[in-house]
């Protein structure tokens, strides 16, 4: 039986608050259980960081349609490269989030999805849905299945797939607001509630870059020195931080009237506000497309998919576009796929349908990670194409440090640990097992080895073997089946003492 997500968690990074590990889990209850303690609960500010995706796709430079890592954009040639901003919270304020997502805003909002049972199947991201025979929760794979199997009993229908601009950084603060204490059942919300509200709309960061002060480098010296007092934080204390020189920077994202708008992608909380800002899109698509008309629909955060009828694609961007704009929110129309499944000499076929409604063949609907072709199902390209470059990337690491050992002490050769790699990056890795590891910690200035067992859930390969086999596509183990002669080739390619030529 799967078990329940625990609101509490011990998260090792660094931040400007001390962490919580397991043995203080009850004194942080009493604190996060305590409404009035929330209510006046200061939150320290976040800590930005932006992760970047390297993308590879088609571009348009100067009329030429192209696969490259740059585009064509205002008359620059710009990178494709895609860049997420990340937030995220010290621990004892991750705790108030967590507890206050999983034991007292998520049962509510599960509540109201469970009278409406076509809204709760339509809204996917976020939520802990278990499987038909109750063994264990959803996930992407089985999400993707759903829409992928009603587009096979349809037979004849088009995929709608559309893009929210901007989601999270986009959120108007008073349409939270509201839907927030709607479904609390109130008018207005709780000094608790309210305080949390405060602290996602009117947030505080620094730049995770503005703490590299040495070289571009953490301070280890001082980091080490507030560990051997049994601090894991970056100051002594809030006031260190505001004395120092780093900026501390405020929320300044506004909307056309000039008013905040947004919340952190990265809280513990953040998933589950989205959804409850979205509840009232949902609602007017069931009640007047799914009911109404028969669309197929599903919400994964901000990925958007409709199955409709072909003749029903102007009805459907039209409404979609209506109700967006109700909640202050926009469609990216030009990132738009439109495709048709029909079919063709007894196989079920795709066809991308362009700008001029012409059609496109064999062009895949792409959805949670998949490319779904009618007739198969396959591993994203881009997703595979990335697993393969952190393989490569992870070797090419290895082989520094080799080389710097071998200069060090003057070796002529030196090993290469292939043991985790083989875990990480190919089929020997696809077993889930328990790793003996270890924890250090210093109390009173005392060093503490605490030794456990870290529990290794499989990699990458597992998790595309069992999509194979929820999504009954043995064809996807058909894409991975290179996989070792690959790893061994870019082994080959660094001077390993043991790994063999050939």
């Amino acid at each position: 039986m799967q078990k329940q997500k625990d609101w509490f968690k011990d998260r090792g990074y660094l931040h400007f608050s001390n962490k919580t590990p397991l043995r203080v889990r009850k004194s942080v209850f009493n604190y996060v259980s305590n409404s009035k303690k929330v209510a006046s609960h200061s939150f320290y500010p976040l800590i930005f960081k932006e992760i970047k995706q390297r993308r590879y796709k088609e571009s348009s430079f100067e009329e030429i349609i192209r696969r490259s890592h740059k585009k064509w954009k205002d008359g620059k040639i710009v990178s494709n490269t895609k860049i997420r901003e990340i937030l995220y919270t010290t621990h004892i304020d991750a705790h108030v989030y967590s507890y206050y997502t999983q034991k007292i805003i998520t049962p509510k909002y599960e509540y109201y999805l469970k009278q409406n049972a076509l809204l709760s199947d339509s809204i996917t991201a976020y939520r802990q849905i278990k499987t038909d025979d109750d063994i264990k929760f959803k996930n992407n794979v089985h999400f993707a299945k759903d829409v992928f199997d009603e587009i096979k009993r349809r037979k004849n229908c088009v995929a709608l797939v559309l893009d929210i601009e901007n989601f999270f950084p986009s959120l108007d603060h008073k349409i939270l607001k509201l839907a927030w204490a709607k479904l609390l059942g109130c008018k207005t919300l709780p000094k608790d509630h309210y305080n949390l509200f405060k602290s996602c709309t009117r947030f505080s960061y620094v730049k995770l870059n503005d703490l590299r002060t040495k070289n571009n480098h953490f301070d280890e010296k001082k980091i080490a020195h507030l560990r051997n007092k049994g601090k894991h934080t970056f100051f002594e204390n809030i006031k260190e931080l505001v004395a120092s020189e780093i900026i501390i920077h405020k929320n300044q994202k506004k909307n056309k009237n000039g008013k905040l708008m947004g919340i952190p992608q990265g809280l513990p909380i953040s998933a589950l506000l989205a959804n409850i800002y979205m509840l009232a899109f949902d609602e007017d698509i069931i009640n007047e497309l799914t009911i109404k008309q028969g669309v197929f629909y599903r919400r994964y955060s901000d990925d958007i998919v409709f199955l409709c009828e072909q003749n029903q694609i102007d009805l459907v961007e039209k409404f979609v576009e209506k109700a967006i704009d109700k909640i202050n929110l926009s469609i990216s129309f030009e990132k738009t796929e439109k495709i048709l499944f029909k079919s063709d000499s007894g196989h079920l076929q795709c066809y991308k349908i362009e700008k001029d409604n012409s059609l496109k063949k064999n062009f895949p609907l792409n959805y949670l990670g998949f490319e779904f072709y009618g007739y198969q199902t396959l591993i994203k390209s881009k997703n595979l194409a990335k697993f393969y470059r952190e393989m490569k990337d992870t070797v090419r690491r290895k082989s520094k440090r080799v080389e710097a050992i071998k200069e060090k002490y003057l070796l002529d050769e030196a090993p290469l640990f292939k043991r985790k790699i083989y875990r990480l990056y190919s089929f020997k890795g696809v077993q889930t097992r328990e790793i003996p590891t270890k924890r250090v910690t210093f109390i009173n200035g005392k060093q503490h080895i605490h030794k456990y067992d870290r529990k290794f859930r499989g990699n990458y390969l597992r998790y595309a073997y069992r999509a194979s086999e929820d999504l009954e596509a043995p064809e996807i183990k058909r894409q991975l089946r290179n996989h070792w002669k690959i790893l061994q080739k870019t082994l080959r390619k660094y001077e390993f003492s043991n790994v063999r030529d050939s």
